[in-house]
C-alpha cells in the first residue's frame, strides 16, 4: 500500500538481478541511488521502473549514498531498503502511524525475517531483547543501534546528526548515528510489528565482512568511545587474527579523519551504550 508519508530510499552498486526482484515490493515513492554500478542498474532501472527516481551518485559512496536519497525525499519519514530486502505489506503505514504518535522517535527498528524460512534476525532479536526498557514516550525498547535496511528513519532528525558519515563508509555505519541521534535527545526504538525482509545472497565472503567490521568498529570508537573502548577494540582486532590485522589496515589511512571528527557522547549515553555491550556479551 502507498502511503505519502514514507519514501524508500535504496542504495546498491552492481547487482541488478537482486534490484529486478526486489523493487517491484516496494510501494512508492522509491528513490535508488546507484553507487557507480559497472552492471547497468541505473538505465535497467530507469527503462523497466520509471516510477522510481534513479540519482547517480558517480562512484561509490558507500553508506552516505543514502542520504542522498534522504535529502530528495519530499515525505517526513524515510524506510531504507538493501537491494536484497523489502518491507512486508502495511509495515511502512504502520511504521508512519507509530512514528507520527511518537514526535521523539528518530529511529524505528523493525523485526526482520530473513531467507525464505522467515528467521528471525538475530539483531532484530537483540533489539527486542535491549535492556535499556521502554521510555514513556516510546513505542518500544530502547536502541543504539538498528539494521539500516531494517530501519524507517525521521527525515529531520537523521539530516539533524548528519546521516551516515563517510568514515566508517558501509559496514556498522548505525553505531554512530545511533549514538549522535541519542545525543542529542532523540529517541531510537525497536517495533516488533513492524517487519521487513531480507534475503541475502549465499554465505560468502565472510572474511571480507570481518574485516570491514573490524575497521569501522576501531573507527566508530575513535569518533565518539572513550580511549579505553577504542584501545579495547584494537586489541580484539589484534587477537582475531589476520582478518582483525586487515581490518586494522583497512581503518589506518582514515584515522586522521576520524580524530579530527572526535567528540565523546554525553555521559548518560555512554552508560547506555555500555549496558548494551555488557548485556550482548
Amino acid at each position: 500500500m502507498n502511503d505519502p508519508r514514507v519514501t524508500v530510499v535504496v542504495a546498491c552498486k552492481d547487482r541488478l538481478r537482486a534490484l529486478a526482484r526486489t523493487l517491484p515490493l516496494h510501494p512508492p515513492p522509491v528513490i535508488l541511488v546507484d553507487n557507480g554500478s559497472a552492471d547497468g542498474t541505473a538505465g535497467f532501472v530507469r527503462r523497466h521502473f520509471p516510477d522510481v527516481h534513479v540519482v547517480g551518485a558517480g562512484r561509490d559512496l558507500g553508506a552516505p549514498a543514502r542520504n542522498l536519497g534522504v535529502r530528495l525525499a519530499e515525505t517526513p519519514y524515510v524506510a531504507f531498503a538493501d537491494d536484497d530486502s523489502w518491507w512486508a505489506p502495511g509495515a511502512l503505514e504502520r511504521a508512519a502511524d507509530v512514528l507520527d504518535a511518537h514526535p521523539r522517535l528518530a529511529v524505528l527498528g523493525a523485526r526482520v525475517l530473513v531467507g525464505p524460512e522467515e528467521r528471525p534476525d538475530a539483531a532484530s532479536e537483540a533489539m527486542r531483547d535491549s535492556p535499556l526498557g521502554v521510555e514513556p514516550d516510546l513505542p518500544g525498547p530502547s536502541v543504539l543501534g538498528f539494521l539500516a535496511f531494517g530501519a524507517v528513519v525521521r527525515k529531520e532528525a537523521f539530516l539533524e546528526a548528519g546521516g551516515f558519515d563517510d568514515v566508517t563508509f558501509s559496514f556498522g555505519e548505525e553505531e554512530r548515528l545511533a549514538v549522535d541521534l541519542a545525543a542529542k535527545g532523540w529517541g531510537l526504538a525497536y517495533v516488533d510489528e513492524v517487519v521487513a525482509h531480507h534475503h541475502p545472497p549465499r554465505p560468502g565472503g565472510s572474511r571480507d565482512r570481518q574485516v570491514l567490521a573490524t575497521c569501522d568498529a576501531v573507527l566508530t570508537a575513535v569518533l565518539r568511545r572513550p580511549w579505553r573502548v577504542v584501545a579495547r577494540r584494537s586489541l580484539d582486532a589484534l587477537r582475531a587474527g589476520p582478518a582483525g590485522w586487515e581490518g586494522l589496515r583497512t581503518a589506518a589511512p582514515r584515522l586522521s579523519r576520524a580524530l579530527a571528527e572526535r567528540r565523546e557522547l554525553p555521559a548518560e549515553v555512554e552508560r547506555a551504550r555500555q549496558r548494551l555491550e555488557r548485556h550482548d556479551c
